[in-house]
């Protein structure tokens, strides 16, 4: 398996991409550590010691849903005495200045009028005008769209004129088939994710990615989800970060153990070393909890999201992690790490190191500490040194 990871790095210095064989090999690596090693090799190169976090607030309006997902513990319907549903103001009531991101996905409401979405982000932008909303998923965009009888475009265009600044990366679940068929069959597959997502970076809408793992799902069919999101990227360009999403055993029990920290700490090496045209890799610290996600910014990681202020999924599928942080706590778990913290906004913008006596630098130039924010709207569309980009 030396020789696996020795090949590998030789790959690398080309500057050659791993193939899919490759990655499955990986999976079965003794040598964790070397491993761990590769993947943060990658992620020096683009972004040195820096470690990545936003000040941003979850927001989830109502768990009310149509669907009946076999691996969601969110979901409900209403009428029963879990169901609630929050008002414009409620939403608004929850964010203050401070927040540079505002992250809201829900449950696909039967009743709300497309008015009241738009009306949502118009409020968010007129009350916080420096906040950054990223906002609903591919599969809540597909129910909008079926479901107000608009085309994709139709309402990812309105919803960026209303102030929308990114899509979130979820409801990719895993790009299996057979997958979909166990565990979520009425919820759109990889075709339409994938789709959606297309047509958002055409738009010039920014977007996340995601993979739920440690569920039911092959290391195969895993890596084959990295690879169609790879050529996704190849094409558009449009993915500003990939998080690998740990499932949370939770009462539905799909599987009975979470996946060990171990695999968790593979899944994100291989992840960065297969994605090389994705400028980031989140360790989110609440499917990983916080010393794991720490421990991730040496293999491969270079993000560990944010405050959150209040998350509700992964919680309800009784996630071990705290339900929010602080920034001095983020700032603590990067240090950890050895890496330096960086705030960031929603477009992953720096806007401040937190270190003092350490100068952060993006290609080359000098980043001080807490220097102003570039504007808002401007997307990065060149990917930094380091990553590959000979696929575009």
């Amino acid at each position: 398996m030396a020789s696996l990871l020795q090949g590998v790095a030789d790959r690398l210095q080309r500057r050659a991409r791993m193939s899919r064989a490759e990655a499955l090999k990986l999976f079965e690596a003794r040598d964790l550590i070397g491993l761990g090693q590769l993947a943060n090799e990658v992620k020096q190169a683009t972004w040195g010691d820096r470690a990545h976090f936003v000040i941003n607030r979850q927001i989830n309006p109502t768990n009310v849903c149509v669907l009946s997902c076999r691996f969601c513990d969110f979901a409900t319907k209403r009428g029963r005495p879990n169901a609630y549903e929050m008002t414009i103001q409620d939403v608004l009531d929850r964010l203050s200045p401070e927040l540079r991101e505002v992250h809201i996905v829900q449950g696909l409401h039967p009743d709300w009028t497309w008015d009241f979405y738009l009306e949502m982000l118009r409020a968010i932008k007129t009350s916080f005008p420096r906040m950054q909303i990223k906002a609903w998923t591919a599969v809540e965009i597909d129910y909008f769209s079926k479901k107000f009888r608009l085309s994709v475009e139709e309402v990812l265009v309105q919803m960026k004129e209303a102030g929308l600044s990114a899509l979130p990366g979820g409801g990719a679940e895993v790009f299996s088939e057979r997958v979909r068929k166990a565990l979520f069959p009425f919820k759109i597959g990889a075709p339409r994710w994938l789709e959606i997502h297309r047509i958002a970076h055409q738009l010039g809408i920014p977007t996340n990615a995601t993979l739920l793992y440690g569920h039911i799902e092959t290391r195969e069919e895993r890596v084959d989800h990295l690879l169609k999101l790879r050529e996704l990227q190849d094409d558009t360009g449009g993915f500003m970060s990939f998080i690998p999403l740990a499932y949370q055993v939770g009462k539905t029990r799909v599987v009975e153990r979470q996946a060990s920290a171990i695999e968790d700490l593979k899944t994100m090496a291989i992840s960065r070393l297969l994605l090389d045209n994705i400028p980031h890799i989140k360790a989110y610290w609440v499917t990983m909890g916080e010393e794991t996600a720490s421990i991730a910014l040496n293999f491969g990681a270079d993000d560990l999201d944010g405050t959150i202020g209040e998350e509700r999924i992964m919680h309800a599928a009784d996630a071990a992690s705290p339900i929010r942080q602080t920034r001095e706590r983020l700032v603590e778990l990067i240090r950890a790490s050895g890496c330096v913290p960086v705030e960031r906004d929603a477009l992953y913008h720096e806007v401040a190191v937190c270190d003092p006596s350490t100068r952060a630098t993006a290609s080359g130039r000098g980043l001080a500490q807490d220097s102003a924010p570039r504007a808002q709207e401007e997307v990065p569309r060149a990917l930094p040194v380091g990553l590959h980009n000979g696929h575009r």
